[in-house]
């Protein structure tokens, strides 16, 4: 499953890396892509009861979540 998230605060590449390394420390995720350009991050999971886990952790990087959707 995947989870689609509109993030507003990434300005650079620095801060799509910082999102990657910090969700793929989640178990259960299998992959994550973020584009600070789009304001989005894609993240692959097992389970869809990690979006909360998921959005906790980007909002603890400084980063807000605005919007979700699923695929």
């Amino acid at each position: 499953m995947k989870i689609v998230l509109q993030v507003k605060g990434m300005v650079c590449e620095g801060c799509e890396n910082r999102v990657c390394n910090s969700l793929k420390q989640i178990k259960g995720v299998k992959e994550v892509m973020a584009s600070y350009k789009n304001e989005k991050v894609e993240v692959l999971v097992k389970k869809k009861d990690l979006v909360e886990e998921i959005k906790k952790r980007i909002t603890a990087l400084g980063f807000q979540v605005v919007g979700e959707s699923y695929e």
